[in-house]
Formats: structure tokens, sequence, C-alpha cells
């Protein structure tokens, strides 16, 4: 069974015809527990996401702030399994009919075998992976077994990354390319930084590829911003925040939904 790249690249497309940027909502599986999780994705694809990344718990992340490493924390201590990651996608993908990626960090894939991992996520109707810590140059072995079933291989760019280096990744990437915003880990920040425009920008000069910006937009005025030179917004924490802040599972869903709504308004706002 092919996995969902095309509909990635249809449901970007989209948005940039509608002369707006695509969000692209994360929350990771298995948060509150696995069931709550596929619930999340399902609200915040009602409140307006056109996309959604499915985080695959990690006890040592190296990407994630201290809000989604605590949601980890919770997810790892509910016992989630990469069949229960799976499980999210699939219920997320089909209630909703959009593009659901994972992000995840190499070693759990590595350990599961790439052939069954990639297989698996195909069948769930998966778009692909985000694969932060995997360097281009030793991910031949994965993009083999993506590109075989249909998915797309997001790699992540940093304002640190010199434009030989961006031309180098995205290359060898589909899908769209995840570009951080500022130097760091996840997390809401009072704003996203001018950094982030100019390594769209030179991004931009090294491919087609959609670019989508992450680490840091927390509210729609946020995402206006970064809505105005960047193909994606992708929202993380936020939606995470609202979660654990929230007095009980009911009013998590309420509260991520109506972030969703609100960041989707500022996506539409893009000059």
């Amino acid at each position: 069974m092919s996995g969902n790249v095309q509909l990635l690249s249809d449901t970007l497309a989209k948005a940039k015809a509608e002369n707006r940027a695509a969000l692209v909502a994360y929350l990771p599986a298995g948060f509150p527990t696995v069931d709550g999780g596929i619930e999340a994705a399902k609200a915040v694809f009602d409140g307006g996401a056109d996309i959604v990344e499915v985080g695959l718990p990690h006890s040592d992340p190296v990407l994630d702030g201290p809000v989604i490493q605590t949601a980890d924390d919770i997810a790892l201590k509910g016992g989630v399994k990469i069949a229960d990651v799976l499980r999210t996608v699939r219920e997320a993908h089909a209630a909703s009919g959009r593009p659901v990626l994972v992000m995840t960090y190499w070693n759990p894939i590595d350990r599961y075998g790439v052939e069954r991992f990639t297989a698996e996520l195909a069948e769930a109707g998966g778009a692909g992976c985000i694969l932060p810590d995997l360097p281009v140059q030793e991910s031949a072995l994965w993009r083999e077994h993506a590109e075989k079933h249909g998915l797309g291989t997001v790699f992540v760019v940093a304002p640190s990354s010199r434009d030989e280096r961006l031309a180098e990744i995205t290359a060898a990437g589909s899908g769209f390319v995840y570009a951080a915003s500022l130097m760091g880990v996840t997390g809401t920040r009072a704003s996203v930084g001018a950094s982030a425009e100019d390594l769209v920008a030179r991004t931009r000069a090294t491919t087609e590829l959609p670019v989508c910006v992450g680490l840091g937009v927390s509210n729609a005025v946020q995402a206006k911003e970064v809505a105005a030179f960047a193909d994606g917004v992708i929202v993380g924490s936020a939606f995470v925040k609202r979660m654990l802040d929230a007095p009980d599972h009911a009013a998590g869903l309420t509260a991520v939904r109506e972030l969703a709504a609100e960041l989707a308004e500022g996506v539409r706002r893009a000059s």
C-alpha cells in the first residue's frame, strides 16, 4: 500500500493557491493517553489544521523543549508503543482525510526496522516522516524504503545551516522542508525571530519544495507574521501546553480546537 506523500504535496499546493500558509499542528502520540491523543489530533483538524505531525515519544529528545518533554514523559509512562503511534496516524487520517506525518528521532525506527516501519506507516495512511536527527549522508536506506512506500522525507534546516549544506539537505528531502526558526529547542516564545525569514529565503534558493517554519509560534499574531514569508506554519508546544493546562481532558480538547481555529485564521491573514 502506498503512503500519502502526494496528499501532503497537494495540501500545501492548495494552501498556496488560496494565498495563505498551511497550518501544521504537532501533538505527541499517547498523550494524555493513546485514545486521548487520537481525540486531540482530530480536534486540531476540526479546528482548522491542514496537516498534523504525530510525535513518537522519546526518552532523550534533542529538539523538544520542556513542554513537549513533559507530554512525552506522560506518554512513555503510559506505555506508548510504535503500534500506538501508527494507530494514531491511521485514525486521525481516516477521520479527516488530511495528511498525517510522524515526527521521530532515528533510533526507534532503526530498532523497529526501516522496512517494517515504512510499510506499516504507509498502510496506516501516513504521509511521511520528519527526522530531525538523521543526517542526510546517512539517510539512503530510509529514503529508499520511504520512496518505495510513497512516504515523504522531511529534513530539518536551521539558521546555522550554510547554503551548500541547505542544498544538500533539500535535494534529499520530499514533501516539504522544516525550517527551525532559531537555534534551540521547541517551545513558545515572545517572538519568532528575524532569522526565520532569512532561512526561508536561503532555503527556497535551493529547492522547489515548500518551506514550513516551526519552533516558537504560539498565537495568531505570530502565525500571521510567519505566514507572510513561509509556506507553512508549524505549531507544537502551544497545543501541548493547552492540553497540559486544561482541568480535564474535555476542556483540553476544546482548548486545542479553539487554538487551531485562531491559528488557522492567522495563516489566512498573510499579506
